[in-house]
């Protein structure tokens, strides 16, 4: 045997490892767009808030926004529903 003889199956596992880095990512990213939409405008006014104040500006409308859009939530979360709840009344 010479000293460049190969190992079997070292090919298959050539790109193993930024595949599964590839996989980690995109369900990390995946996971943010559903955590963004899930908390939908509450997030948006507080990201709208954070810039306004970042360029010296006052926030104090996007806060209430904020405030209201995360009462708005609250209490459709503790709404009870069923199948039947929901209904495809945006597509029409």
């Amino acid at each position: 045997m010479g000293l460049h003889a190969r190992r079997p199956g070292r090919r298959c596992h050539r790109g193993q490892g930024m595949t599964e880095y590839i996989v980690i990512v995109a369900l990390i990213a995946v996971a943010a767009i559903a955590v963004y939409q899930f908390f939908g405008q509450t997030i948006r006014n507080q990201t709208a808030g954070i810039a306004l104040e970042v360029s010296g500006q006052s926030a104090s409308t996007a806060i209430q926004q904020s405030k209201t859009a995360a009462d708005a939530a609250l209490a459709e979360g503790n709404k009870k529903k069923g199948l039947g709840s929901y209904q495809n009344d945006e597509s029409r």
